[in-house]
């Protein structure tokens, strides 16, 4: 057989089978993504994350964070977090937030369609001395989706269970990780409704910590613009008005408009956020 014929045959053998994940270097970043195919740890040289002063009207949800990360950051126990609810109110960047506010753990962030491969990344991570806050933002399941008994096993399930090093933070605007007409459906078709709904939200039960987040008022908005415009020294003429009027075009008040208006207002003034 000739040699580019064997070759062919190893980089198929290659594909079906790719070689074992390179360990790390965990001292190079403080944040990873977790990709597949192959498996690796992108580090992330420069997180896109804000203050942890600039996220304001959610003071509660970011003292109780705060602490849970500070604990496990010192090897204390700390409960896996759901930060859920309505869209734009900073739980992403909250999580961000805490994890430079904290210190010392590395980042790692995976996406909702790798799900299936935790148990991978998971023993990638398991054993090693740095401690791992792992991150999946926008978490949730459709109809007829699986992925979410591979994230069930993980973080309690199972003989491993989660390492003792990593803990599971993810952000979803829904309370139990699912729609709520799957939920009602489950309860109308079923024959046992009760145990097929435990059986779908029971996975929101592996999260120790839940945090809501809701629709800011007015004045929060206002508070937020306000924080934003002190910080990047922009001083408008009839601010108030300006803002009111960009969220009813927006249909809609959250940090993520207060920030849009904020970067909007910015550009006009020829100042760079």
């Amino acid at each position: 057989m000739s040699k580019k014929a064997l070759k062919r045959i190893a980089d198929a053998l290659e594909r079906i089978s790719p070689a074992p994940m390179a360990t790390p270097d965990f001292g190079v970043a403080s944040a990873f993504v977790w990709e597949t195919e192959p498996d690796a740890l992108r580090p992330v040289l420069r997180v896109n994350g804000v203050a942890m002063a600039r996220l304001v009207g959610i003071d509660r949800s970011r003292d109780t964070l705060l602490a849970n990360t500070t604990q496990f950051a010192k090897g204390l126990p700390a409960n896996n977090a759901l930060l859920w609810g309505a869209r734009g109110m900073g739980k992403s960047s909250l999580v961000k937030a805490v994890h430079a506010e904290v210190g010392g753990l590395k980042l790692v962030e995976i996406q909702r369609e790798d799900i299936p491969s935790i148990g991978r990344l998971m023993n990638h991570l398991r054993g090693r001395a740095e401690r791992f806050l792992l991150f999946c933002d926008d978490l949730s399941f459709d109809h007829d989706d699986s992925h979410y008994k591979s994230l069930k096993a993980i973080l309690d399930g199972g003989i491993e269970g989660r390492p003792e090093n990593v803990i599971f933070y993810a952000t979803s605007n829904r309370r139990h990780l699912m729609p709520r007409d799957m939920i009602d459906n489950e309860r109308q078709n079923g024959i046992n409704p009760s145990e097929a709904v435990e059986e779908k939200v029971s996975l929101s039960d592996r999260f120790g910590l839940w945090l809501g987040f809701h629709p800011c008022t007015q004045d929060e908005y206002l508070e937020m613009i306000a924080g934003y415009c002190d910080e990047l020294g922009l001083k408008p003429q009839n601010l108030r008005a300006e803002a009111i009027e960009w969220q009813q075009t927006r249909g809609g008040r959250s940090g993520r408009v207060a920030w849009q208006f904020v970067a909007d207002l910015a550009g006009r003034m020829g100042v760079k956020p």
